[in-house]
């Protein structure tokens, strides 16, 4: 199965494919100044409930099931969004925003929507605008299309926008499933990021943009990215305080290996469930780096045989390998397998 999705700002709107479980589809395109939503947004309580809700019914919720990689190429590259269809990728995004050219917008809309309809099957996908409600009514005609990636997010109101745009231009059939996740990319999306991540039920992920916040800031991104650690680690902390998914960074270095790597695995250990990638090169590097070692499945498997051996015997912690085994351990033990895909 395939997925898609569409990625939209006050100012920018990017398409991307957010969450296939083989292969995304996605697009981005560039800045407008949509008025203020009348909506008045959600409480956090009311938010939660509603992921909860889904996961409920759907069985799995997004950040029960994340995808290790986004992968963003231009939407007026028609060579390699022919590419980007053979490639076993999570995801795929097809940027209409910063990497087009503003003389080939409309020319760009057309591949990506055709790309789109093209996909026999689709789940999740992302759109990221520069010229927004252009980019976007082009790419929700497509029925295919089930999710937005919206850049430059720095208030509740740019995701409500994004979701009152849905509402009002995608098909019947298809606007229910659409789902969003917000790029953050700025010294005042960062402050909001509490307010952002409890905006809309529809919000799945939080994707954190270095390069376009080190420019905000006036910040020089370094090899260890110690002057990114707090934007790293608050993005991480509300994904996760509000059951959402939380995307890392693009290495820009895409041909050293060695520094993608490392960055994968500095990522991983702060609680991020994925990575944004820019060369088809990185994809096997990020997808292996993102999965839990087959040391950790093994102890979280231990976990979980002896904390059911225990409890069955109305026993609550146990000793395993000198190590106390309370219920915070088993709570990581569960997220775990389920970052492995393995059900408990």
């Amino acid at each position: 199965m395939l997925s898609q999705c569409v990625r939209q700002s006050s100012r920018c709107t990017r398409l991307a494919a957010a969450t296939l479980p083989i292969r995304h589809f996605g697009a981005s395109v560039a800045p407008a100044a949509p008025a203020a939503p009348s909506a008045t947004p959600a409480s956090g309580f009311a938010v939660r409930e509603e992921r909860l809700r889904r996961t409920l019914f759907n069985g799995k919720s997004f950040i029960e099931t994340p995808k290790n990689h986004a992968f963003v190429l231009p939407g007026s590259d028609e060579r390699k969004i022919a590419k980007a269809s053979t490639l076993t990728a999570d995801s795929i995004v097809l940027d209409l925003e910063d990497g087009v050219a503003r003389n080939r917008k409309a020319e760009a809309r057309k591949l990506v929507l055709n790309a789109l309809n093209s996909v026999a099957s689709a789940s999740t996908m992302s759109a990221q605008a520069s010229l927004a409600v252009e980019d976007l009514t082009a790419v929700l005609q497509s029925p295919k299309l089930q999710g937005i990636v919206i850049p430059k997010v720095e208030y509740a109101s740019d995701v409500l926008f994004v979701s009152e745009f849905i509402n009002s231009v995608a098909p019947a059939s298809s606007r229910g499933e659409i789902r969003l996740l917000a790029a953050i990319e700025s010294a005042v999306g960062l402050l909001n990021l509490r307010e952002i991540a409890a905006s809309c039920p529809r919000l799945d992920a939080l994707i954190f943009a270095s390069e376009d916040l080190c420019a905000d800031m006036g910040i020089t991104r370094t090899a260890g990215a110690r002057e990114l650690l707090f934007a790293r680690s608050s993005t991480v902390v509300h994904a996760v305080a509000h059951r959402l998914q939380a995307i890392d960074m693009v290495c820009m270095e895409f041909k050293d290996n060695q520094r993608l790597s490392q960055e994968c695995e500095e990522g991983f250990e702060m609680g991020f469930t994925g990575k944004q990638a820019i060369h088809p090169n990185q994809i096997p590097i990020v997808n292996d780096k993102f999965r839990p070692p087959a040391s950790a499945i093994k102890k979280a498997t231990r976990i979980l045989e002896g904390y059911k051996a225990v409890t069955d015997k109305g026993v609550g912690a146990f000793d395993l390998d000198g190590q106390v085994i309370d219920l915070p351990v088993v709570k990581w033990a569960e997220k775990v397998l389920a970052r492995a895909g393995i059900r408990n």
